[in-house]
């Protein structure tokens, strides 16, 4: 049947149509706490669908999720597509293309095969892809059986003070909790994976140490207490940590856990140093336990800094669907749905549709761990290159994504005739 439907979609598939959609968004400035800038683009794409039951929310004030649903003839899975409609900023972008074709990071240019621009990996290829797919079945003549369902939600994206602490899926999950939006059975996250199937992804959190001691003229120190000293014994003793905790075990999709010191500030003018922050990232793996991670970072950092005059506060910026930060998750990779989609992609571009881990931490585990419905990662876009000055999609994987999630629809959702 895949091979089938697939030269059958690759012959209806409309590649400039579906380009204006894809560089449609992208011209839609969506930064974090922007979103209804998209939002507005994407509720006219979803009306010329015809979706049932459209519907738009603020999740925070002026700032709106929107979802929609094509019903199918019955008898069928229910399938939902979901995505953030934020992107990171632009900083430094026009300044570092001044000049040349990429200068503005919203105008989609089309250049040596793939199309540039904010946004265009992180998400808005994944978000279009699907839209696009769903049109495209439309066009070959294919009625599925069971319902395919949108969601598009804001605030993924940290970096924007006050913002990202996914307030907009939050909103949504709390909708199909509350009996208000149908769950679905399988559920596709439209993250970046140049197509790959993502059956787990990592957890995270971020710690922010303060290490507060005595100041004191540099000339008599020892009436002092040096932060920065004991900020080294601390790192020396996280950095130690960090090679038990990935010595521990590795997990077959995404690896080891460790933590990365990504930061320290502190230090005076010819005095001992008083304060110091150090700012680190702790990578988890599936079934590690956030608590229980930070409560032994906490113990590593005490334990190396033995003054008592010396105080240490510890602070979590970064919570998602944990206080702490963001769960791991993972689901079963041998399910049928992980094989139908993995299918699918290979089906539509050569080399695509592995099935691997997530390298990175998004909204799945909304998913997984608090609904208890099985999520993947799949989109055409490379996690590598988004939030920089080269994010950029290949055209060809682009179009193969959309054959690939029609081809998906299909096959999980069933054809009726």
């Amino acid at each position: 049947m895949t091979a089938d439907i697939v030269t059958r979609l690759r012959a209806a598939l409309d590649h400039d149509k579906a380009l204006a959609l894809f560089r449609g968004a992208i011209g839609r400035e969506s930064i974090t706490g922007n979103e209804a800038n998209v939002v507005d683009f994407l509720e006219t794409k979803m009306r010329e669908l015809r979706l049932s039951g459209l519907s738009r929310a603020d999740f925070l004030p002026g700032r709106p999720n929107i979802w929609g649903e094509r019903k199918g003839a019955g008898d069928g899975k229910r399938l939902l597509f979901i995505g953030h409609t934020d992107t990171v900023h632009v900083d430094g972008w026009r300044e570092h293309w001044a000049g040349t074709e990429r200068e503005d990071p919203f105008a989609g240019p089309i250049i040596d095969g793939a199309v540039w621009g904010r946004g265009s990996g992180d998400l808005k290829a994944g978000i279009t892809a699907s839209l696009a797919a769903l049109s495209l079945l439309d066009k070959a003549g294919i009625r599925l059986k069971g319902d395919v369902a949108f969601a598009f939600v804001g605030d993924e994206e940290s970096g924007q003070p006050g913002t990202g602490v996914s307030a907009g899926i939050k909103h949504f999950v709390g909708r199909i909790e509350a009996g208000e939006v149908p769950a679905p059975d399988f559920t596709v996250y439209v993250e970046p994976t140049r197509l790959a199937v993502y059956a787990a992804q990592i957890g995270f959190f971020i710690t922010d140490i303060t290490i507060t001691g005595k100041s004191a003229y540099f000339g008599v120190p020892e009436l002092g207490k040096d932060a920065l000293r004991a900020a080294h014994a601390a790192m020396t003793a996280l950095w130690k940590h960090s090679d038990e905790v990935a010595a521990r075990a590795e997990h077959k999709l995404t690896g080891r856990g460790f933590l990365l010191i990504t930061g320290l500030t502190g230090g005076g003018y010819i005095a001992v140093p008083e304060r110091c922050t150090l700012s680190l990232i702790r990578k988890l793996l599936p079934g590690e336990d956030l608590d229980t991670a930070a409560a032994e970072i906490e113990a590593a950092v005490r334990g190396a800094i033995t003054d008592s005059e010396i105080t240490v506060e510890f602070c979590y910026p970064a919570g998602r669907d944990h206080r702490l930060g963001g769960t791991a998750a993972e689901i079963d990779e041998t399910r049928a749905e992980v094989a139908m989609l993995s299918q699918s992609m290979a089906g539509a571009m050569g080399g695509r549709g592995v099935i691997e881990g997530a390298p990175f931490w998004s909204e799945s585990s909304f998913f997984v761990n608090r609904l208890g419905i099985p999520t993947v990662y799949c989109a055409p876009g490379d996690i590598r290159n988004c939030h920089t000055f080269e994010e950029h999609v290949d055209v060809e994987e682009y179009l193969a994504g959309i054959v690939g999630f029609a081809a998906f629809m299909a096959r999980y959702c069933g054809v009726a005739d």
